[in-house]
């Protein structure tokens, strides 16, 4: 028997950087450090990138830049995590260098990566881990944003479906079983897109044995599909933000998978996070968490329903989506457009925001629809 246990975002900002920084790591993760202890292997996804130099340039993208110390590493050892998934739309945030030397500090420390590497074929390698008398394979994908890997620049293993087909058969062939963890989805939407729900059915045909997202910002359910569970959003891990307090923001849950030889089980451990307190607690009372769950999981089972949800949640996102090929960058004169109070200009950070709209999977889901709600499935 085999016991892995997934987590979902990390990524140590205000309230927990400042406990990291002065290595209270105990005072962040002391509820949680024995279940993760208890399993044979675990895997975290480190949502951020190792920069000492406080000269390292940005790269020019939309959206935060996330940075932070070695002590992050050292923190995330110290609970007991294994592995750090990088495939995420940030491991790119300050080029290449950081990149690097996030791979390099995880080294130090002794943490397995995957999901990232210095070129694109280096970021597209399968990770073997043996376990007991077993090998594990994991794989990691993300959306395609600012942060992908190209043949010669540093960065994150893209989500294509040609190639993760090929990658899960190769690692198909080469381990007793294979685990695949994405970074995708909507932020703040608490379901799949249908567009989801087919690929990572997809991967499943192509032999996962077990599938992970997250990405959201929030905890999504689950199906079983032909034997291969489908985590489809964990929530944040730890992830402190000033502006969400007793929210979606703070909750979340870790997988616990068992392998025991053909048999897969699995369990939620449900927790919240960065609330009143820098810490990750432990759910006691799961009543609402697993009706929540159940209620997450009925639609996800319902292909009308997933339908229905994903349509209600682009149109109230419609009018802001569509605002953003008009070419302002902020919200003022955006809205006087919209009133066509005044014409339309082009900039480069607009190109760069169309570019990421139409990039990124997720994104590029609610853009279709608005554009197209009814032929859009």
């Amino acid at each position: 028997m085999i016991k892995i246990i997934i987590a979902g975002d990390y990524c140590p900002r205000y309230r927990v950087e400042k406990l990291i920084e002065n290595k209270k790591y105990n005072d962040i993760f002391e509820n949680i450090a024995p279940i993760v202890k208890s399993a044979d292997y675990t895997v975290v996804n480190f949502e951020c990138l190792i920069v000492a130099d406080n000269n390292t340039a940005r790269i020019f993208k939309i959206g935060p830049h996330l940075r932070c110390s070695e002590n992050a590493i050292e923190a995330i050892k110290n609970v007991g995590f294994n592995l750090a998934t990088l495939a995420n739309n940030h491991i790119y945030d300050y080029g290449s260098k950081g990149v690097i030397e996030t791979l390099l500090t995880c080294k130090k420390y002794e943490i397995d990566t995957v999901g990232a590497g210095k070129n694109l074929i280096e970021a597209q390698q399968i990770f073997y881990k043996p376990i007991k008398d077993k090998k594990i394979a994991f794989l990691n994908f993300c959306e395609n944003e600012f942060s992908i890997a190209s043949p010669n620049t540093a960065g994150a293993s893209p989500l294509n479906i040609v190639a993760n087909y090929y990658q899960i058969q190769e690692a198909k062939q080469n381990a007793d079983y294979v685990i695949v963890i994405i970074h995708g989805g909507n932020e703040h939407y608490q379901l799949p897109s249908p567009r989801m729900k087919e690929t990572y059915r997809f991967f499943a045909d192509a032999g996962a044995n077990a599938i992970i997202n997250h990405h959201q910002h929030c905890y999504s359910g689950y199906e079983v599909y032909k034997e291969t569970p489908i985590f489809y959003g964990l929530g944040n891990f730890c992830f402190d933000n000033e502006k969400h307090r007793n929210n979606s923001w703070n909750e979340g849950y870790m997988v616990q998978l068992v392998f025991n030889n053909n048999d897969i089980k699995f369990d939620l451990i449900p927790y919240t996070q960065c609330n009143d307190k820098p810490n990750i607690e432990i759910v006691e009372n799961k009543t609402f968490f697993h009706s929540e769950i159940t209620r997450l999981n009925q639609i996800i089972s319902d292909d009308e329903a997933l339908m229905e949800n994903f349509s209600n949640f682009v149109h109230a996102r419609k009018k802001v989506m569509l605002s953003y090929f008009e070419p302002y960058n902020n919200r003022y004169l955006r809205g006087l457009q919209r009133r066509r109070l005044i014409p339309s200009f082009f900039s480069k950070k607009k190109k760069n925001l169309m570019l990421n709209l139409v990039r990124c999977e997720a994104h590029r889901d609610v853009l279709l629809s608005a554009l197209s709600p009814k032929n859009i499935y």
